[in-house]
């Protein structure tokens, strides 16, 4: 597919905004790792997406480096307050289910890749990491921007994606990473 068929499909799918970026133009810090480390989101260590379990900063790195391109992908929520979780969580379960279903579109069409998510995978819960079981979904699985240390902002500038959305909106992110 050609970069303009890409992201036609991510517009068809319902996100806001979409381009594409050369891998080797994808800005990583390894900064962010130590956030992952204090487990604010409360997957640290139970979920096979989330860090230590998904790898190393250069594993993640170099999994995307390995491919071409990357879809860039941008849904922008109407918020009222920042602070209320349940609707933070449901926009991102959003973003990431419109996602899965573009990841499956795009496979179809044999573009094969991986997606990285606006937060870490919730195709099960709980994960079976909690219970030591294997991942029951390994080829659907994805992991967060911050797993692969993504610096979003400067990504967005790289793509020409607003990063703050402005007063009200915010703003999720993620990538299927392909050739």
């Amino acid at each position: 597919m050609t970069d303009q068929q890409l992201i036609d499909a991510a517009l068809a799918e319902g996100f806001a905004a979409a381009a594409v970026v050369n891998t080797d133009q994808i800005p990583f810090d390894p900064s962010f790792r130590p956030y992952c480390a204090e487990n604010l989101c409360g997957q640290y260590a139970v979920n096979y997406s989330c860090p230590p379990d998904c790898g190393s900063f250069e594993e993640m790195r170099d999994r995307v480096l390995a491919r071409g391109r990357a879809l860039v992908l941008q849904s922008i929520w109407e918020i009222s307050d920042y602070s209320d979780a349940p609707a933070i969580k449901q926009a991102k379960s959003t973003h990431n289910g419109a996602a899965i279903a573009l990841m499956k579109k795009l496979r179809a069409a044999e573009v094969p890749g991986f997606l990285v998510g606006a937060s870490g995978c919730a195709l099960c819960s709980p994960c079976m990491a909690k219970s030591g079981q294997p991942c029951r979904f390994p080829d659907l699985r994805y992991s967060c921007m911050s797993a692969y240390c993504v610096f979003v902002r400067k990504l967005c500038e790289r793509c020409g994606l607003e990063y703050d959305c402005g007063p009200g909106l915010l703003g999720f992110f993620g990538m299927y990473v392909c050739d």
